[in-house]
């Protein structure tokens, strides 16, 4: 029983991470400010590395979530040097 409540959640939560990416893309796209933009890509990013670990969780390797780890720093580490760029007046 837990294993096919474990499956089902792992193919709900795949198909709302693919609807969540599908929605921000939209974002991406339409804008209207860089700001906007630079978001909604962190936003992918973020989604990108919680598919990981639902990944990780599905095929039981835990390799994967360093994987996922790893990608949410380099995101981190975008976003702060983008407020950076923003704040010395990168964008008017």
């Amino acid at each position: 029983m837990p294993d096919i409540i474990l499956s089902w959640s792992l193919i709900a939560t795949g198909a709302m991470f693919i609807i969540a990416i599908f929605m921000v893309t939209l974002r991406l796209l339409r804008g209207p400010s860089l700001a906007d933009r630079v978001v909604a890509l962190d936003l992918i990013g973020t989604l990108a590395a919680g598919a990981v670990g639902v990944y990780a969780i599905a095929k039981n390797e835990p390799i994967y979530i360093f994987v996922s780890i790893v990608l949410a720093l380099v995101l981190f580490v975008g976003t702060v040097a983008f407020a950076y760029h923003l704040e010395k007046g990168g964008e008017r």
